[in-house]
């Protein structure tokens, strides 16, 4: 009976799609197994309840994790995995998708991009002289509040890459998407080395955890 309900998110999958799947039934798809006295479908439930959501369980490191009953490191490491492969995934749709018809949509994807990030990236899309995306790349990492910038590095890579223009985008994992005083000066030396090499900067993106600010809508740009 056990061995039943353990596959059951798994036939509910053929039959409506994983949309269909509550938090707790995917999770028990990668989970694959239970622990002694516990199907893996209520050991999902448990974790869920036990961290308060599915995001903050994906967070959890594995000194956090071990310490739940059930959990160890092949399971830590099938969740690492899970989340590191949906950002992966987030990553990839810059390319297959025409995220440049509208900024609400470029939005949406960054939001999804820098979810769950701990530390600030500053990440660079590189486009073609139809502002078509060539590729995006994590240019620098930095700290909780902090990432040292390079605007020679950004224009060398846009050179490799035969773009015409970037679009800048960055996140605070603070949550507050509001531009520091920093973020703006950055900008300007970034924008100031992009001119001298006919690059266009079309805009630079602040990511919060619920919304983003763009530095051309407010005028920067």
């Amino acid at each position: 009976m056990n061995e039943h309900l353990a596959l059951l998110p798994r036939e509910k999958i053929l039959a409506y799609g994983a949309a269909a799947l509550s938090n707790a039934e995917l999770l028990a798809i990668f989970l694959r197994t239970g622990s002694q006295g516990e199907p893996v479908l209520q050991l999902a439930e448990r974790l869920l309840k036990e961290f308060g959501s599915l995001y903050l369980l994906l967070q959890a490191d594995y000194t956090k994790l071990a310490q739940c009953k059930g959990m160890g490191a092949c399971k830590f490491t099938q969740l690492q995995a899970v989340s590191e492969l949906a950002r992966r995934f987030f990553s990839e749709q810059f390319l297959h998708e025409d995220v440049m018809s509208g900024p609400e949509l470029l939005k949406t994807r960054l939001l999804e991009l820098f979810a769950g990030q701990e530390r600030e990236v500053f990440m660079v899309l590189f486009l073609n002289n139809q502002h078509q995306i060539i590729c995006q790349e994590e240019m620098f990492k930095g700290t909780l509040n902090r990432v040292e910038v390079h605007p020679r590095e950004i224009i060398r890579f846009a050179i490799k890459m035969n773009a015409s223009a970037i679009i800048l985008a960055h996140n605070h994992p603070s949550g507050n998407p509001e531009p520091s005083v920093a973020d703006r000066q950055v900008t300007e030396r970034i924008h100031s080395a992009c001119s001298i090499m006919g690059i266009k900067l079309l805009d630079h993106f602040v990511v919060g955890h619920k919304s983003c600010v763009s530095f051309t809508e407010r005028g920067w740009l």
